[in-house]
């Protein structure tokens, strides 16, 4: 049985965010986005690691290293970037 969603999906959307996974520096990729907070959490390991460092950028992403690897991103006001 197929059912129809409530909200129509955006197939652009999701193709969009595939050509962005590709160019990440890991290709294994975990995300969840906090809908009250506006952030969303890119993480390059599954589970996530501990990062023991990280930079906040000019565009408020927070890049997370551990042993000066990247481990994952934390993009900030995900809705003012759309």
């Amino acid at each position: 049985m197929v059912t129809t969603p409530l909200t129509p999906l955006k197939i652009p959307s999701y193709l969009n965010l595939a050509n962005a996974i590709k160019t990440l520096p890991k290709k294994n990729t975990w995300t969840f986005y906090d809908v009250e907070a506006d952030v969303l959490y890119i993480n390059f390991h599954q589970p996530a690691l501990a990062a023991d460092d990280s930079e906040l950028t000019d565009e408020n992403i927070l890049i997370r290293y551990q042993n000066d690897e990247i481990i994952g991103l934390t993009i900030l006001n995900v809705n003012n970037r759309l």
